[in-house]
């Protein structure tokens, strides 16, 4: 351990300026100090000597009377108070501690909440248990700091005087930080905003525009992998978006799911990998694997799976936020990539299945979040990229004669246990541009198109098909019926109907 790391003075740390001189303290000091193999956390902390608190991208700025002591105890201290916790930098810790380091270091304040809390977290992640007494009093203390990170009610350790609120397993548990964003977000209660705007939807536009939404969002989750299917490939994986949430998460439903994603097998190894496995380009010389992302170790993936799935036991049965519990499960899918293909689509039905099961999306209105997914695309695939770009730096891997990557060292913890904040709040953005914007203009579109039916059926009685196909030429058209479409389906019209119809569709469609 380099001790000097405690009091040294910095202005860059690790390719980040910070907002001022100052001294490293918490997580990101004890990574330097201890070489963890970890990476650094979004938000670092910087002990200045100024009279000032604040924070400025992605730093906290403390004064001078914040500054912990220079002891490994007093910065784990200082991290959980003002850092909340971040389980895989105590995982890699303790990997490098001795078991008497960790005793020691948790008798120095035995009855304190904080020396609790890491002794708690040593046996917890390590499953090992330290020679150290029950306790027998004290009050019960949450684990996680929910004024910092979001959390479940949690059962009670006895041993440690301990509320265990983590949301998830040892084996799967990102964790989620609140920001200012988040916590509007929730606070506006975005469920029960649709639901108070559906039940003012007369039901049989609500079932139309359920059903092309559900369309809708099969073929841009399709598009957002690059794909264009044929009509009934979407509408089979509309049809399964559509039952999401009906059946209990489990790695048999994952491969159903697969199966209904992947129309043509004869090229993919279908179920879990039996190998490994990226996301990106390969050399164009030397055919030598260019990793964007690499995913978890085949041998890793199903434990990680199963890890996965007992967490969203958990969270189905709290009242954790819903749309958050949808990021934890679904990202931590797709940044596990068990599978060989179908990684993606599968990803974003998890989302549509959190939501339904916590019961987020009512009232049979499926969420078409992938067409607001979509519409962000950058921003998605930037948000990808944090994660995975972060971890290329602790994956040791090599090409194998197939092209293909594996992986050489222990990597299942940096899939367990990640920072999903970023994560939350894009897909937060998404859910409340879907309430406010996407299914608001596929409802104002039925309603338009049915004042313009009831206008056709009543000066021309034509068949729907019919008002159906003339709709459509004019919203290509720009509100005007070509003359090819004049002379060919429309013959039938006269100039002057023509110009009625046009006018009345501008009159609908186009004039606010």
């Amino acid at each position: 351990m380099d001790n000097n790391c405690f009091s040294r003075k910095i202005t860059v740390f690790h390719g980040r300026t910070a907002p001022e001189q100052g001294i490293l303290a918490g997580y990101g000091v004890i990574i330097e100090a201890y070489s963890l193999h970890a990476p650094i956390p979004n938000k670092l902390s910087l002990i200045s000597s100024k009279k000032r608190q604040y924070s400025k991208s992605g730093w906290q700025v403390f004064t001078s009377k914040h500054k912990p002591e220079e002891s490994l105890y007093k910065q784990l201290v200082f991290a959980l108070k003002y850092e909340g916790l971040n389980l895989l930098v105590f995982k890699k810790l303790f990997e490098v501690l001795k078991e008497d380091e960790v005793a020691e270091l948790v008798q120095i304040e035995p009855l304190g909440q904080y020396s609790r809390r890491i002794w708690f977290l040593y046996e917890w992640l390590m499953r090992k248990e330290l020679k150290v007494p029950n306790l027998d009093k004290g009050n019960f203390i949450p684990l996680v700091n929910e004024k910092l990170q979001y959390a479940v009610k949690g059962k009670r350790s006895s041993r440690h005087r301990i509320i265990n609120n983590l949301p998830g397993t040892r084996e799967f548990c990102p964790l989620i930080y609140k920001t200012p964003k988040l916590e509007t977000h929730i606070s506006a209660n975005l469920s029960d905003q649709k639901n108070v705007y559906l039940n003012t939807v007369h039901k049989d536009v609500l079932q139309r525009a359920s059903a092309f939404l559900l369309l809708k969002d099969s073929k841009a989750s399709f598009t957002i992998e690059g794909e264009k299917p044929g009509t009934n490939r979407t509408t089979r994986w509309g049809k399964a978006i559509g039952q999401a949430g009906d059946k209990p998460l489990s790695k048999d439903e994952l491969l159903r799911l697969q199966q209904i994603v992947i129309e043509d097998t004869r090229f993919i190894n279908m179920g879990f990998r039996n190998e490994g496995g990226f996301v990106g380009e390969h050399d164009r010389t030397t055919g030598d694997p260019l990793p964007e992302h690499i995913s978890a170790k085949w041998q890793d993936a199903e434990l990680l799976i199963d890890g996965m799935i007992s967490m969203d036991e958990i969270l189905a049965k709290s009242d954790y936020d819903a749309v958050l519990a949808a990021t934890m499960i679904a990202f931590g899918f797709v940044f596990i990539h068990p599978f060989e293909d179908g990684n993606g689509r599968i990803h974003r039905y998890l989302i549509h299945h959190i939501l339904a099961e916590k019961k987020f999306a009512q009232q049979g209105m499926i969420f078409p979040v992938s067409a607001s997914i979509l519409d962000k695309i950058d921003d998605y695939r930037k948000i990808l990229e944090s994660y995975s770009h972060l971890l290329l730096d602790f994956i040791k891997w090599e090409a194998t004669p197939k092209h293909n990557v594996e992986v050489l060292n222990e990597t299942a913890d940096y899939y367990r246990y990640f920072d999903a904040t970023g994560q939350a709040e894009f897909l937060y953005d998404c859910v409340e541009d879907t309430i406010k914007n996407i299914i608001p203009k596929e409802v104002d579109y039925l309603n338009k198109y049915d004042e313009m039916k009831r206008y056709l059926d009543d000066n021309f009685e034509m068949p729907d098909k019919t008002v159906a196909l003339l709709i459509r030429f004019l919203e290509h058209n720009n509100g005007q019926l070509s003359k090819r479409r004049r002379e060919k389906e429309f013959s039938a019209l006269t100039e002057k109907e023509v110009r009625g119809i046009e006018n009345k569709y501008r009159e609908i469609f186009l004039e606010e």
